[in-house]
């Protein structure tokens, strides 16, 4: 067993006995939100960092919220069958975006255009569907939990926090093994080389159009995934807050923050952003209007452009220039995610 392994273990048992240190629920909230959000971010890592910049995530995020809650609303489906559906949705619209996108070469700015075009046409419909969405307004899931009946498995309800604790830590480990079972497979490296060149890469026997599509499809699914348990969790949706330009462009400033090319970095751009957002909001939200959101959005573009890497990439990279000797050649430096 190596330190890494350990050290991960020590983490997961860390986490794990949070709970048990007797927070009240508003330190528990912030803890599921930060594991949620990490695991949102996570999702879209999965294809930001090859090069496949998706300013359109919130779209996969509202498909996730509004196609469980409205299978729960209107037809009575558990949310256990409607993620699974959610899931297959959005890997459909990831699929229909990301094709025609690849076979014909839109790429770089093109697609992140294409993208964020996506997230508001799915604002869109969930506003114009209004009858069934709830519209603008939003909509809360169909609650059978009661004083009587706290918790339900079948509707996916719980009225505490530690059982949604337990939920979120499951769904973050999850989305934390897909990323490491990206990042050793043989689509790493086929991306790699397809985000340098595509010609090159094709010329040595890499599906380009297949290779992108598949991680394009990972990502949405697991965004979708997240936004199911995120409307589970609040007990209320709306298009802004799940599938609105703000959440998609939140969901890619966080992952850079945070550090896109490492296992853990988007987790901590999610401990940064949600920190940062509760303490603007507590302390100058409320005195001056729109102050909190401005100091929040100056200090993420501050982030992109001194630390591209994000803070935990910039954290390897003092380690590894700090444990080089004197007078002794540097080694190569490791791919993102060694």
């Amino acid at each position: 067993m190596t330190v890494a392994t350990v050290f991960k273990a020590v983490g997961l048992l860390a986490i794990l006995a949070f709970p048990a240190l007797g927070f009240s629920d508003y330190v528990l909230h912030i803890a599921i939100s930060i594991l949620l959000w990490g695991y949102i971010y996570t999702g879209w890592s999965v294809m930001g960092r090859f090069g496949l910049v998706s300013l359109g995530h919130g779209a996969f995020m509202g498909i996730g919220a509004y196609v469980v809650t409205m299978l729960w609303n209107h037809a009575g489906i558990t949310p256990w069958i409607g993620i699974p559906v959610a899931v297959i949705v959005s890997m459909a619209v990831g699929f229909m975006i990301g094709f025609p996108c690849f076979r014909f070469r839109i790429t770089g700015h093109y697609f992140a255009l294409v993208t964020l075009a996506l997230s508001e046409v799915v604002r869109l419909l969930i506003v114009a569907l209004r009858d069934y969405t709830g519209g603008s307004l939003g909509v809360t899931p169909v609650s059978v939990i009661s004083a009587d009946n706290p918790s339900s498995f079948l509707a996916m309800q719980f009225s505490d926090k530690v059982s949604w604790f337990y939920i979120v830590v499951a769904v973050w480990v999850i989305g934390l093994l897909i990323w490491r079972a990206v990042d050793r497979s043989m689509i790493r490296y086929a991306m790699e080389a397809v985000s340098q060149e595509e010609d090159a890469a094709a010329s040595v026997g890499v599906h380009v159009t297949r290779t992108k599509l598949i991680v394009t499809m990972i990502s949405a699914a697991m965004t979708a995934v997240g936004g199911a348990i995120y409307g589970q969790y609040q007990l209320y949706i709306n298009p802004e807050t799940t599938s609105g330009i703000a959440i998609s462009l939140q969901i890619v400033f966080a992952a850079i923050a945070g550090g896109m090319f490492v296992q853990l970095g988007p987790t901590v751009g999610a401990v940064i952003t949600l920190l940062l957002t509760e303490t603007l909001r507590q302390t100058v939200g409320h005195d001056v209007h729109g102050l909190d959101v401005m100091i929040y959005g100056a200090m993420l573009v501050l982030f992109i452009i001194y630390m591209p890497r994000g803070v935990v990439g910039r954290l390897i990279d003092a380690f590894e220039r700090r444990s080089e000797t004197p007078g002794t050649p540097g080694q190569a430096r490791p791919q993102p995610g060694e």
